[in-house]
């Protein structure tokens, strides 16, 4: 079911606002003329988003909000509803990374992940569920990636969280459909690659610069596909052609797309310079925020590595139907 009210009219907690997706999608919220309920860490970032969305028309409230802590995230639905009085609809985004071999990450760094990711989006999902049963209903979005289907190595504590909260999505939305409260959507969105600042605020501890693997997308793409969903509401929706490809390459063969997959992120994460910062965004916010990109203008090596992309992807293809084939040829 979608919202109960026009965009124009309605109000929209986004976690994890204060940069990338969440702050794109603030803003194509504002645009709409929307409320907007603006929370993550920063407080200083959060603001300065608050600011460009009201000058685009939106009015927007500022609620610095760690999403691990459960009473905070409570604190935040109230806060909205307080201001302007109802929930519509409410975007899971916040999220952190961490980015090295599994056996090489920090326990400390994994648990934070799955704290933010996972329990966050928990949090958010326990908090938002009785406000827009009494707003008569409305949609809640989860933002879960693209590797909520497939993997890619140095990524295992991200991988985990995104798996896990599709299916968390999966469970609630059966449970909102056999107790009665299907006027509540239940949405789960599956971006490819995202041009944001994730990879440059995420722990690193393979002392190589991150790369978002291309082609990469630009973080307006996914707001409006957030948008979309929440005037018509889907299960899942893919953001990007490349993530729709990978899910579809997944299933029908998986261990050839695992293999392939993991050869070309291995190969393509990775920039050219040395990273030293290890522990990134995962312990503490970035003040500077705001950025809804994060390439910073390398679009000839952008191009060059999407062609790669082009190569890799038909490569599975083909492999895929022959493994297709060979299946069939056995079965009869």
């Amino acid at each position: 079911m979608p919202l109960t009210r026009s965009l124009d009219d309605a109000s929209v907690v986004i976690t994890g606002a204060s940069s990338g997706i969440g702050a794109a999608t603030a803003y194509a919220l504002a645009r709409r003329g929307a409320d907007v309920v603006l929370a993550a860490r920063s407080e200083d970032a959060l603001r300065r988003v608050a600011d460009r969305c009201r000058e685009l028309g939106g009015r927007a409230l500022v609620v610095p909000t760690d999403v691990t802590d459960p009473e905070a995230v409570v604190r935040l639905a109230a806060r909205a509803a307080a201001e302007f009085g109802r929930i519509d609809a409410w975007v899971n985004n916040a999220a952190v990374g961490t980015v090295g071999l599994f056996d090489e990450i920090p326990v400390t760094e994994f648990r934070r992940v799955v704290e933010v990711n996972l329990l966050g989006t928990v949090y958010g999902t326990r908090a938002a569920l009785p406000w827009l049963e009494a707003a008569g209903g409305g949609v809640l979005v989860n933002n879960a990636s693209v590797l909520a289907e497939v993997a890619m190595p140095y990524q295992s504590a991200y991988n985990a969280t995104k798996h896990a909260i599709r299916g968390l999505a999966d469970t609630v939305r059966q449970e909102l459909r056999v107790t009665g409260r299907g006027h509540i959507s239940l949405c789960t969105v599956l971006p490819a690659s995202i041009d944001t600042p994730f990879f440059r605020h995420a722990a690193n501890h393979t002392g190589r610069e991150l790369t978002p693997p291309p082609p990469v997308y630009p973080p307006e793409m996914v707001a409006e596909t957030i948008v979309r969903l929440l005037r018509r509401p889907r299960r899942e929706a893919y953001a990007g052609g490349a993530a729709r490809l990978m899910g579809l390459q997944w299933r029908l063969a998986p261990a050839l797309a695992e293999r392939v997959l993991g050869w070309y992120t291995a190969r393509t994460q990775f920039g050219p310079g040395v990273r030293l910062d290890a522990t990134g965004n995962v312990f503490r916010a970035d003040a500077a925020g705001e950025r809804t990109d994060g390439w910073q203008g390398r679009r000839a090596q952008l191009i060059r590595l999407t062609a790669a992309f082009g190569l890799a992807a038909a490569g599975t293809a083909v492999g895929t139907v022959a493994a297709m084939s060979r299946r069939s040829r056995t079965d009869r």
